[in-house]
């Protein structure tokens, strides 16, 4: 089992991390207090400590070297010169070991090094732990072969890069990291001048830190030498459970360089104090090398070295990034000036591929040297400045066209950012409908230029169609299809990640110069960083429409009374979404409730107060409430939510059957009216103040309305804008209504009228709603504020449809009641619900006799449904009780409830109603 662990690790071990987890694994097999390895100097006799573990300092650095005479008999020794197992008994050091146990670390030339373990248990090794001690130490000499193989210039007489220098243990009760002592021969320094970790605070704190998370530790440090010189630590560790299961504690080890005398070279000086910018980076992009000028334009700081270049958000600079991973793709140097933010100074790099792996990077101030500086600057400038103010990732695109392709003499853009894996059309220029499906939706798999570009990060420039079909042969039919000669792949990077890809594309061949590259690349990182606001920005703001939009009425219903439309208009660009709202609520009778309101603010918090006061309102709405006191419930709801919060609201009942609309206003704006004859009626009303400040009671207004009238309820946004004040926006409706409705005939007169249908008024309506909002408001794009608009045109219950009698107040006003709805539905050709409604008539009449007092009135009402009413005098609400087994009464009204189809109570000013509703037969 531990070979084949070492197996499935096998790769992507260091040097360090090789000769540790070697000798845990032979420790932890024999059984032993500690282990060794020992490194042998090519042409020399002797060998060095380059690993221990288990040991205290002192007890290794009695090992720290050892010579290969005849007369060294210590087990390291006897292995190498053996070349095969080696046991010696004995405890030399003093520390209960029962022998040591030493097998050499045998290369392709022969020995290289011994591995050792002092071994506790009494006795020799057993065959199958010598043969497993053999196996860990060969697994080890073929890894440390690999290593020498893939680095050729450390010789095998070197030590490794890095070994491990202590180890330390994290207490999570105390919050304190515990170092153990130095080891100076693993180092190889004299004790004074071993480097020391710059910040224990801040070490201690990263390891709490991925100790809470539940994650390993793995770290780059700087590291101060004391001298002048300095070089970095790599720290790591993992978590250890408790005896109880939960982890308390954390242990790893520090890697430091194994030879320090690197830092010291006098190349190294000079390159430290030069005066321009230089550095050196690995190829997973870690920083191995950087002089003070490179630390001054990165930013100094102990995490520099050993971390990655991209983390280092001064390395962001737009352009720096594409063209670093440009020489490393293309294994060639690469000169171009970058535009430097930090200083704002002018820097000409220099990036030249290493051997191997990695990468130089030189930087020259050459502000003063830059002829063409201004206008460049310029032209980044004024690009700047525009996707400062782009909002969408449409006003992104419409910038990127307008400040970059005309300077290059570009007539071609296709913007695509990834989604799922896979990149999509945002935006383009020059390009059919027909090709950019054909483009849209390419996998970031494919081998299309774009997505190589996106995963290489790399940009790519095509001169000419032959260049673009030699390197991607199996998309010549793209190429015909887009009628384009050359062309720019430029990928769009922000905060670290590729998130799409931008190209610019000619009618023409042409060449790019490294001027145009340059700046291109520049650009591309400015329009990256852009681009991935934009499509936050996008994200959200569509969220929280659909949230809204959510929150309001999908359709609105056509019923007898009333046929509405409404339209919804969201604020312009750059604005959050807002609280206005509009609903149309059934009652009974064929009455109906209209509402509209406003939550004053912008944003998700105020969606979604709209949303809780429109649920309020139909909520309340279904209790029958007059609209005083509906408001006075809505605003006690509003200042719940805090004083800061208002919301104005209006909110009116109209009856068919007077043709009568009660409504309130809480710091609303009142309707508007539309005879039957074109005029248009402003009704002067008082409006009470925004529901969360008003007190109450609220007023209520009655307002009159002639035959087919025509309401117009609206917010505010409709008629106030930053260019207009609300009384010429109400002038201009007013003007608006008026001539729409002349002009259209809205209010046709005759049989053309009768005989319209639901759809027919649905449409005239949707009509006029287009013509008031394209009116008030021409561009919604610069709008600042939500409009909602609600028109509804009403409709009188006809005279013949109503019959009413009053009912004496003693017991024979049940049995006149029957007889009143038998001879009226037979009237109105009803006579199979005559049983029925004799049935419930009797039982709501006898209702009242018992519970309630009089006068007593009956309404019958056919609509779409046959509608029963009983009027009195109290203000008792009746309601269903369960009745037991010996009760000789209280089922009257679960017999009403299961007659009808709906029923309810609606309290008046004087006594109350009861009212049921009853299918109508179908026709024959």
């Amino acid at each position: 089992m531990r070979l084949r662990f070492l197996t499935a690790i096998d790769h992507g071990l260091s040097v360090g991390e090789t000769l540790n987890v070697a000798l845990q694994q032979a420790i932890a097999d024999l059984g032993g207090l500690g282990g060794l390895v020992h490194w042998r100097d090519a042409g020399s006799d002797r060998l060095r400590l380059v690993a221990a573990d288990g040991l205290a300092p002192k007890v290794a650095g009695a090992w720290a070297e050892l010579r290969e005479d005849e007369d060294e008999d210590m087990a390291p020794v006897r292995a190498v010169r053996r070349g095969g197992f080696v046991w010696v008994a004995g405890d030399s050091m003093g520390i209960g070991a029962s022998g040591t146990a030493a097998v050499p670390l045998v290369g392709a030339e022969g020995p290289i090094g011994a591995l050792s373990v002092l071994t506790a248990t009494s006795g020799e090794p057993d065959p199958v732990q010598r043969s497993f001690l053999g196996s860990v130490a060969a697994w080890a000499a073929g890894h440390l072969e690999r290593h020498l193989e893939q680095h050729p210039d450390v010789s095998g007489g070197e030590l490794p890069r890095m070994v491990a220098v202590r180890h330390w243990e994290y207490n999570a009760a105390a919050g304190s990291v515990r170092l153990t002592p130095l080891t100076p021969p693993v180092v190889g320094m004299p004790g004074a001048s071993q480097p020391d970790l710059e910040d224990l605070a801040t070490l201690t704190a990263d390891i709490r830190e991925a100790f809470d998370r539940g994650t390993a530790y793995d770290t780059e440090y700087r590291v101060d030498h004391g001298d002048g010189t300095f070089g970095w630590m790599r720290a790591r560790g993992t978590i250890v459970p408790g005896e109880d299961g939960t982890s308390a504690r954390m242990v790893g080890t520090l890697w430091g360089p194994a030879q320090a005398g690197a830092a010291r070279d006098p190349v190294v000086a000079a390159l430290r104090d030069l005066g321009d910018g230089f550095l050196t980076v690995d190829e997973d992009w870690r920083i191995t090398f950087a002089n003070k000028e490179a630390e001054r334009l990165l930013g100094a700081g102990r995490t520099l070295l050993g971390s990655r270049l991209w983390d280092i958000p001064a390395a962001r600079t737009p352009g720096l990034e594409s063209h670093c991973r440009r020489a490393s793709a293309e294994r060639k140097p690469i000169s171009f000036d970058l535009h430097w933010p930090g200083d704002q100074h002018v820097h000409r790099v220099r990036l030249v591929p290493l051997q191997g792996g990695g990468l130089t990077i030189y930087f020259a101030d050459v502000t003063d040297e830059q002829p063409g500086g201004a206008e460049r600057t310029a032209r980044m400038s004024e690009l700047t400045a525009a996707l400062t103010e782009a909002v969408t990732s449409n006003d992104v695109v419409k910038a990127v066209a307008a400040h970059v392709l005309p300077p290059f003499g570009a007539d071609g853009l296709v913007v695509n950012a990834l989604t799922g894996g896979w990149l999509h059309v945002v935006g383009s220029v020059g390009y059919t409908e027909e090709f950019l499906r054909q483009i849209d939706g390419i996998p970031v798999t494919s081998h299309m230029a774009i997505a190589e570009t996106f995963r290489t990060r790399t940009p790519g420039f095509i001169e000419s169609p032959a260049e673009y079909v030699r390197r991607f042969p199996q998309f010549k039919g793209f190429v015909n299809a887009s009628a384009k000669k050359a062309w720019v792949f430029l990928p769009l990077i922000a905060s670290g990640h590729t998130i799409g890809c931008c190209v610019i594309s000619f009618t023409r061949p042409r060449s790019f110069s490294e001027e145009e590259r340059t700046l291109l690349i520049a650009l591309s990182g400015l329009i990256g960083q852009a681009l991935e606001r934009a499509r936050l920005y996008d994200v959200e703001h569509t969220r929280a429409q659909e949230l809204q939009r959510g929150l309001l009425p999908r359709t609105l219903p056509s019923l007898p009374a009333v046929r509405a439309t409404a339209r919804y208009m969201p604020a312009g660009k750059g604005e959050e979404v807002g609280g206005d709202w509009y609903d149309l609520i059934p009652l009974s009778a064929d009455r109906v409730a209209l509402v509209i309101g406003d939550v004053m603010g912008h944003g998700i918090a105020e969606a979604a107060i709209m949303g809780q006061l429109r649920t309020a309102a139909r909520a309340l709405a279904d209790l029958e409430l007059s609209p005083d006191e509906l408001l006075t419930h809505l605003s006690e709801l509003v200042s719940d939510l805090g004083h800061d919060r208002y919301a104005t609201c209006s909110y009116a009942v109209f009856d068919p059957v007077t043709r009568t609309c009660s409504l309130s206003l809480a710091g609303h704006l009142p309707p508007v009216v539309v005879h039957p004859d074109g005029t248009v009626h402003c009704p002067e009303l008082v409006s009470d103040p925004p529901l969360g400040a008003a007190e109450p009671p609220f007023e209520t207004y009655e307002l009159r309305l002639p035959e087919e009238s025509l309401l117009v309820f609206y917010t505010d946004g409709l008629v106030e804008s930053a260019t207009r004040d609300i009384d010429q926006g109400l002038a201009q409706l007013r003007q608006t209504l008026a001539w729409a409705v002349s002009r259209t005939s809205y209010f046709p007169s005759g049989d053309t009228q009768q005989g319209d249908t639901p759809q027919d008024d649905t449409r005239r309506l949707d009509d006029l709603c287009d013509v008031i909002v394209s009116a008030l408001l021409p561009d919604r794009e610069q709008t600042n504020d939500d409009a909602v608009l609600l028109l509804v045109h009403t409709r009188g219950t006809p005279v013949d449809s109503v019959a009413s009698c009053s009912l004496p107040d003693d017991p024979r006003a049940a049995g006149q009641a029957r007889e009143y709805v038998r001879n009226q539905l037979a009237v109105w050709d009803l006579d199979d619900l005559a049983m029925t409604t004799e049935l419930l008539v009797s039982e709501l009449v006898g209702n009242v006799i018992r519970h309630a007092s009089g006068p007593m009135r009956l309404r019958l009402m056919r609509s779409r449904s046959l509608i029963c009413e009983v009027y009195d005098g109290s203000l008792t609400s009746p309601r269903i009780r369960r009745a037991a087994y010996t009760d000789e009464g209280g089922r009257g009204l679960h017999l009403v409830a299961a007659l009808s189809q709906r029923w309810g109570t609606r309290h008046l000013d004087e006594g109350k109603c009861i009212w049921t509703e009853q299918d109508l037969p179908l026709a024959p």
